[in-house]
C-alpha cells in the first residue's frame, strides 16, 4: 500500500487556537515516524484550503468552527475521510444547552441548570454556588464559579462575551472525573485534582497546575458506572470514533455528566492521550487508531 497522505488541521478562529496548534503539533510529531506523508495545515480563519490528493484529514482544532460542526460539514462536502464525529453530533455536543437537553431526554444524570435569557428570577430555583458558563465554548473558557448573588451579574457578563446562550448550573461538590471513549469502549477513568477553584484553562494546559490520576482510585463498581455513563452520553449525542466525557462524582456517590468533548486536547498535558497510555496505547498508536476509524467509515460509505 502507498503511504497515506494525512493533513493535520490546527489553529482556526476560536479562543482555543493556540491550544489547537499545540494539539496539532503533537499529532504531527506522533505520525511522522509512521511513513505517512503528514501535512500540517495551520488555519488562521475559516477559509479551509486543503493539500491535494489527501487520504485523511485529522482534525486537531478546538472551539468554535473547528469543533462545532462547521468544519465537519465542509469536510463532509469534500467526500474526504476525516477524524471524529459528524456535523450533527459535533454541533449537539458543542452547544451545552442542546447537549443537556439530550442528556435529560435520555435519562442521563446532569447537574440541574437554567438558561439565562434576561430573567434572572428563574435562577432562584438553584442553590449557591452555581457554575456560569457560555453555552458554546470549550477548555473552560468564560466559566465562573459563583458563590452568591453579588458575583452573579459579572459572571454572566463574562460568559456573554462569547457567542451563544449562558448556562447556569448547580455546582456539584465532589471529585472531578473524565472518561475517554475510543471506538466503542471507554478508556480508564481519570481523576483530576487541582488547587484551582475548578479545572480551568490554566489547570488544563499549564504543567504542574493539576494532578491527573489514571486510573482513578475508585472502587470497581464506581469505575464501571462512570465508564457506562460516559459511553451512554457519547452515544446519546450521536458521537463516533472518540470523545472525552467530563463527569462529577458527588460527595454522596452520584455521578453527573458535565459535557462531551468531541475533539479532546492532544497536547503533552491532555487527558485522552493519558487515558490511552493507561490502556497500552502511546500517542502514535492513538493517532493511528483515530485515522483507522475514519478510513474504515469512508470505505463503508463508498461501498454502500
Amino acid at each position: 500500500m502507498k503511504p497515506l497522505r494525512v493533513a493535520v488541521l490546527m489553529g482556526g478562529p476560536s479562543a482555543e487556537s493556540d491550544v489547537s496548534r499545540q494539539s496539532g503539533q503533537m499529532v504531527v510529531k506522533a505520525l511522522q515516524p509512521t511513513g505517512m506523508t503528514v501535512l500540517p495545515v495551520d488555519l488562521t480563519g475559516t477559509d479551509v484550503q486543503l493539500p491535494a490528493k489527501l487520504d485523511v484529514v485529522f482534525i486537531a482544532m478546538h472551539g468554535m468552527f473547528g469543533e462545532d460542526g462547521h468544519l465537519q460539514q465542509i469536510l463532509e462536502n469534500t467526500g474526504l475521510a476525516y477524524t471524529g464525529s459528524d456535523p450533527g453530533a459535533s454541533a449537539r455536543a458543542f452547544d451545552k444547552e442542546v447537549a443537556k437537553q439530550c442528556f435529560v431526554e435520555a435519562g442521563i444524570s446532569t447537574p440541574a441548570h437554567m438558561i439565562v435569557d434576561g430573567d434572572l428570577s428563574v435562577l432562584e430555583e438553584l442553590q449557591w454556588p452555581v457554575v456560569v458558563k457560555p453555552a458554546r465554548q470549550g477548555s473552560s473558557v468564560g466559566i465562573s464559579i459563583v458563590k452568591d448573588r453579588a458575583a452573579l451579574l459579572p459572571a454572566i457578563a463574562k460568559a456573554r462575551a462569547f457567542e451563544g446562550a449562558v448556562v447556569v448550573e448547580q455546582f456539584i461538590r465532589g471529585r472531578e472525573l473524565t472518561v475517554g471513549i475510543l471506538g466503542s469502549r471507554a478508556l480508564p477513568v481519570i481523576e483530576i485534582r487541582t488547587k484551582h477553584t475548578f479545572f480551568d484553562f490554566a489547570a488544563k494546559y499549564v504543567a504542574g497546575e493539576a494532578e491527573e490520576i489514571c486510573p482513578a482510585q475508585l472502587d470497581a463498581a464506581t469505575t464501571a458506572r462512570a465508564q457506562e455513563l460516559a459511553l451512554r452520553a457519547h452515544e446519546c449525542l450521536g458521537c463516533r470514533d472518540f470523545s472525552r466525557v467530563d463527569l462529577m462524582l458527588s460527595e454522596t456517590g452520584e455521578l453527573f455528566v458535565l459535557e462531551v468533548n468531541t475533539i479532546p486536547g492532544m497536547t503533552a498535558n491532555s487527558l485522552l492521550p493519558k487515558a490511552a497510555r493507561a490502556a497500552g496505547m502511546d500517542m502514535t498508536k492513538l493517532c493511528l487508531r483515530m485515522i483507522e476509524l475514519a478510513q474504515a467509515r469512508r470505505m463503508e460509505a463508498v461501498a454502500a
